[in-house]
């Protein structure tokens, strides 16, 4: 076999510019709270081979020729201005400047695209906000490893503690446990970092964060103010309670929003990021982030109703298990989650259809939806099926996807994948609400069929980040600004 010694040579120099972008990243977002994207695609705390997986993930998606020796020169030139708290994506200052006719250097460029992120302009760093998880289960770990993620940045989210129940006698034996969960999962791989554990506080140390972890058998059982916490956010990520007479529950001492990680049920807003935050009011003390599948459906439907109208849909979800079913067969309240999830595949409600209508009120289709737990651990699949208002065609429909998922304020929920032999594995880890299958995609006439993976567990505690990200009022702008 021979080796192409160009091809040898122009990867490690492509490796060696990788390399040096490493440091530049990582002083832009502990220094300056300034997140570097890809298309959409963070930076942060990358390897050099992930860098340029991230720079091939261009090519294959966004239909350019991008590589490191083209957004290197924008990273340098971000490092030498005055910058504030913001999310800076390189691969689209690098397309627009390409496209850009006005004969400016990349310095000019960058500078005058970032203009809203510099000087008087920019953002200064705020004072952390105060963040409690209640409940420590599948998402409530994630989470956890997302929050402990932004605290390098310091933008603003600071893991103060964490409620669970237990406790006694044993206290120390279980700190230690939770701790182990949290350092390795199955699904989601190591933690990246370290996690040391003080049993005699009670607390676990990640990455240089202390947090508490506090036991209770009930909200009322907690004064957060007695540790040193004050204003925070407190995630729910039990299910407990979904209305607001019980997550009432939990405005203690020290505690000034709570935020629900299921649907949320009589008037408690069902917030998804990136279709109707901007909805939540600032006094309200109460919302839901809905659940990963309607998280999922719902920005591809946004999408496609503001272009194409929609007059119907029905969305067939096919689920992977969760901790809600039985390993193998035994009792359950639910008539078929009782027998055994990783030996069947079991037919379930969803009511991911039905809190459409609270996410996007304006949307007079009427959704129907079904679902199918099967036997995957994580990452589903949401079939969408669509009566549109107009005629198009498959190209367009995929064209207008894959825009909108490159440029548009839906870029953070909506993915795209051209890979022919995409399967569900892949997806493990994304980052995204929802990745569109272009080549599962169907379209005939005024009908159009959308195969939509997610990452049921860690795609929704992103979305659940960004919703606390916004309550709190650490939301940071993104430049070059997305398309309206």
């Amino acid at each position: 076999m021979t080796v192409n010694d160009d091809s040898f040579t122009n990867w490690k120099n492509r490796e060696e510019i990788a390399e040096s972008m490493i440091p530049i990243i990582g002083k832009l977002h502990r220094e300056r709270d300034v997140t570097v994207l890809l298309h959409s695609r963070s930076l942060v705390n990358k390897s050099v081979v992930s860098i340029l997986k991230t720079h091939r993930f261009a090519r294959q998606i966004a239909g350019v020729e991008l590589s490191v020796t083209e957004t290197f020169p924008f990273l340098q030139a971000l490092a030498t201005l005055d910058l504030g708290p913001s999310q800076i994506d390189i691969g689209r200052l690098a397309e627009t400047y390409n496209a850009d006719d006005r004969g400016l250097s990349v310095a000019e460029f960058t500078a005058e695209a970032v203009a809203g992120a510099t000087g008087a302009n920019k953002i200064e760093c705020r004072e952390g906000r105060d963040v409690v998880l209640y409940g420590f289960g599948r998402i409530g770990r994630l989470v956890a490893r997302l929050l402990i993620e932004k605290a390098g940045s310091g933008n603003g989210l600071r893991l103060r503690a964490i409620v669970v129940r237990g406790g006694g006698e044993r206290a120390a034996e279980d700190i230690v446990k939770r701790a182990s969960l949290l350092r390795r999962d199955s699904i989601h791989g190591q933690f990246q970092g370290t996690i040391t554990v003080d049993e005699a506080n009670n607390t676990i140390i990640a990455n240089g964060n202390e947090i508490k972890v506090i036991y209770a058998n009930d909200p009322s059982e907690v004064d957060y103010t007695a540790y040193g916490i004050k204003d925070a956010i407190l995630i729910d990520n039990t299910g407990k309670w979904r209305d607001r007479e019980g997550l009432s529950k939990h405005l203690r001492p020290g505690v000034e929003k709570v935020v629900l990680t299921a649907p949320g049920k009589g008037d408690v807003p069902n917030i998804v990021h990136g279709v109707n935050h901007d909805t939540v009011k600032p006094d309200e003390q109460i919302l839901s982030c809905a659940s990963c599948t309607t998280n999922a459906i719902v920005p591809p439907l946004k999408a496609m109703e503001d272009e194409y109208g929609v007059v119907r849909g029905h969305v067939e979800t096919v689920h992977s298990f969760t901790n809600d079913q039985n390993l193998l067969d035994n009792y359950h309240k639910s008539e078929r989650r009782g027998r055994s999830a990783p030996l069947n595949m079991v037919i379930t409600e969803t009511g991911a259809a039905s809190a459409v209508a609270k996410a996007l009120p304006d949307l007079k289709a009427k959704i129907t939806g079904s679902s199918i737990r099967v036997p995957v651990p994580d990452v589903s699949i949401a079939i969408l099926n669509l009566q549109l208002a107009r005629e198009t065609t498959r190209e367009e429909v995929l064209d207008h996807l894959r825009e909108v998922s490159l440029t548009s304020p839906l870029r953070r929920q909506i993915d795209f994948t051209s890979a022919p032999d995409a399967v569900s594995n892949d997806f493990i880890g994304s980052r995204h609400a929802s990745i569109v299958d272009a080549g599962a995609t169907k379209v005939e006439g005024d009908n159009a069929i959308l195969y939509l993976w997610y990452d049921n567990e860690f795609g929704y505690s992103c979305q659940v980040i960004r919703v606390v990200q916004h309550v709190s009022g650490v939301e940071y702008p993104t430049y070059p600004a997305p398309a309206a």
